[in-house]
């Protein structure tokens, strides 16, 4: 009967201890695209707008406190983030400040998005940045 109990222990704590955590190690994918929106430079007049090129987008991963890794927009402003688990992110890119722009500080534009099986490809909507 002890060694029964023992058994019944270990398999729990292997199962329990198997359950896996947002980040990489998964089928996943999370990908979207960038664009900036050109304004003159008191903001109020919109100027243009085009694919964000060579604009860092960053992921965190679950609840983390910092981002987990980033990508580097292509020529069209598309990212991909590659290989992620079941679980929920948080995708950002850097945008000037519109509430104050003599600072010129950048203010991250977020996107809340979950995964919540295997093998999926979710599109992140748009994100929109400020130049």
């Amino acid at each position: 009967m002890k060694n029964v109990a023992l058994i019944l222990i270990s398999f729990t704590l292997v199962f329990a201890s198997c359950e896996t955590e947002e980040g990489k190690g998964g089928t996943s994918t999370i990908r979207g695209t960038v664009t900036v929106w050109e304004y003159n430079k008191d903001l109020t007049i919109k100027l243009g707008e085009y694919s964000a090129q060579e604009v860092d987008v960053y992921i965190i991963y679950g609840d983390d406190p910092i981002y987990g890794d980033r990508f580097r927009t292509g020529y069209d402003g598309k990212y991909e983030f590659n290989y992620l688990q079941e679980g929920n992110y948080t995708i950002y890119a850097l945008s000037k400040d519109t509430t104050n722009f003599a600072t010129n500080e950048l203010i991250p534009v977020f996107k809340e998005v979950s995964i919540s099986g295997k093998n999926k490809t979710i599109e992140v909507p748009e994100i929109i940045i400020i130049d």
